[in-house]
């Protein structure tokens, strides 16, 4: 009887040493999890029960084989599931008594399972992600393009329109991809080709680029020639669709006795190179305010909204300020229903060793970047960014760009795609606007303003 004691003992031993090396491992792996986020201590936790309970239950049937407990199941054959539960309720009861256990962490119950996770949970944990593997977004609202000058960084020149080779056809010397109309000076329009997507102005010639409607139409040559779209996004061939944004009318129709447009800056405390207590108006808001001045003269009723949305507190807050201008401007055009266009001016973040200035008009001029967000990352749709007006945002866009590229050539750059929505779901009409960046001087920024009320202007006027 005491040699049976002293094995009893023996192994009893045995099973603490081993459970409390089983406890040191689970100690380790919390310590992981909390540094890496990845292990989970619970499924370790669960492991070690298991194997625990199966080392006991050894134990158990080769020191006391005639008091093991087994039960049959319904098909006659022999289950030890009543002595595996005996056994796994008292490895519980050690393992909550133990005070490695406790100081891991663990209550020593088990976990309520409650099935699957609840939707709205689901997709709080996925917007997280997401900012995780893409944190450039939350910076600045994420509409900056850190151009380098190797990708959509305009020119560093002048680039003059191209002129048709001595004694042969524009067309034929180009192939497919694009043709100059005559210019005819400031008389009256040409008839317009319906092949192609604009006419000559009665006040601007064509001095650019026309396209066909046919080169449009083709997916690779739209995305290469007139998009950039970052990789926290996709444009894929059943969103791009030209036809359907050159079918878009964008006409104003009701008159200026209310307000019409609606200018504002989530960023206004964006300055161009030359600010300064000799300049102190060289920001996105005096170019806004230029803007207005312009767009009011051409007979539009404007609101220039000069509100402070990246300052809290004394402080430069970007990060917020697409919230705080959602309610500004909202609350707006609560006020002001009869708003069709919305324009949200910017001036873009570059490398500070890249100057855009090109020649527009016989004026040095900073290249300007229509911006659209499109709320989709790769994996699909981000569902708490609803945005109904997005495929009229990106042909407001697209015909602003085709029109610029045939009047005012180099005052555009690439049209910028990115995931999140920047405030683009309030109008139809609502446009994101990049003048120059911080590089530009504030002239330059100026210069700019004046052909994008032109362009403006002919989008609103059905040109």
């Amino acid at each position: 009887m005491r040699r049976r004691n002293k094995g009893i003992n023996w192994y009893i031993k045995k099973m603490m040493l081993t459970v409390s090396l089983v406890l040191a491992v689970l100690l380790s792996i919390k310590e992981v999890s909390e540094a890496g986020k990845k292990a989970d201590f619970h499924k370790a936790e669960n492991w070690a029960k298991e194997g625990a309970g199966l080392g006991a239950s050894y134990i158990w049937r080769h020191q006391y084989p005639a008091a093991t407990w087994e039960e049959k199941d319904q098909k006659g054959n022999q289950s030890g599931t009543h002595e595996r539960s005996m056994i796994n309720a008292l490895c519980d009861f050690l393992f909550s008594q133990s005070p490695l256990y406790r100081y891991a962490g663990s209550s020593g119950k088990g976990s309520t399972d409650y099935g699957e996770a609840d939707p709205a949970y689901e997709g709080y944990l996925e917007s997280g992600r997401f900012y995780e593997e893409h944190s450039f977004l939350l910076y600045d609202g994420g509409e900056e393009s850190g151009e380098d000058g190797s990708i959509n960084a305009g020119t560093h020149k002048a680039q003059p329109a191209e002129q048709p080779p001595a004694g042969g056809d524009r067309a034929d010397s180009q192939g497919p991809e694009q043709n100059q109309a005559p210019e005819t000076g400031h008389g009256g329009p040409a008839d317009k080709d319906p092949a192609m997507t604009c006419a000559t102005s009665t006040i601007w010639p064509i001095a650019g680029t026309l396209y066909r409607k046919e080169q449009l139409a083709d997916y690779d040559f739209l995305i290469k020639h007139f998009y950039s779209v970052h990789t926290s996004t996709t444009a894929g061939r059943d969103l791009m669709k030209s036809d359907k944004f050159l079918s878009e009318d964008f006409t104003l129709e009701g008159a200026n006795d209310k307000p019409q447009i609606l200018i504002y800056h989530t960023h206004s405390q964006e300055e161009f190179a030359d600010h300064g207590p000799d300049n102190p108006g060289a920001t996105v808001v005096g170019i806004g305010n230029y803007l207005t001045e312009l767009l009011t003269a051409k007979g539009y009723n404007v609101i220039h909204d000069t509100s402070v949305y990246d300052l809290q507190n004394g402080k430069l807050d970007r990060n917020k300020a697409y919230t705080y201008a959602l309610d500004g401007i909202t609350g707006i055009l609560q006020k002001n229903p009869s708003i069709e266009v919305i324009l949200d001016v910017h001036r873009d973040g570059v490398n500070e060793n890249l100057h855009m200035v090109n020649q527009v008009n016989g004026k040095p001029t900073a290249p300007i970047m229509f911006f659209n967000g499109v709320s989709q990352t790769p994996k699909g749709t981000i569902e708490y960014l609803p945005n109904p007006y997005r495929d009229q945002n990106l042909a407001f866009s697209f015909q602003m760009q085709l029109d610029a590229a045939a009047y005012f050539p180099n005052l555009t750059r690439k049209i910028y795609i990115k995931g999140l929505r920047y405030n683009q779901h309030l109008r139809a009409r609502s446009a994101l606007i990049e003048v120059g960046a911080q590089t530009n001087t504030y002239q330059e920024a100026l210069n700019a303003m004046e052909p994008l009320s032109e362009i403006l202007d002919m989008v609103l006027q059905g040109n």
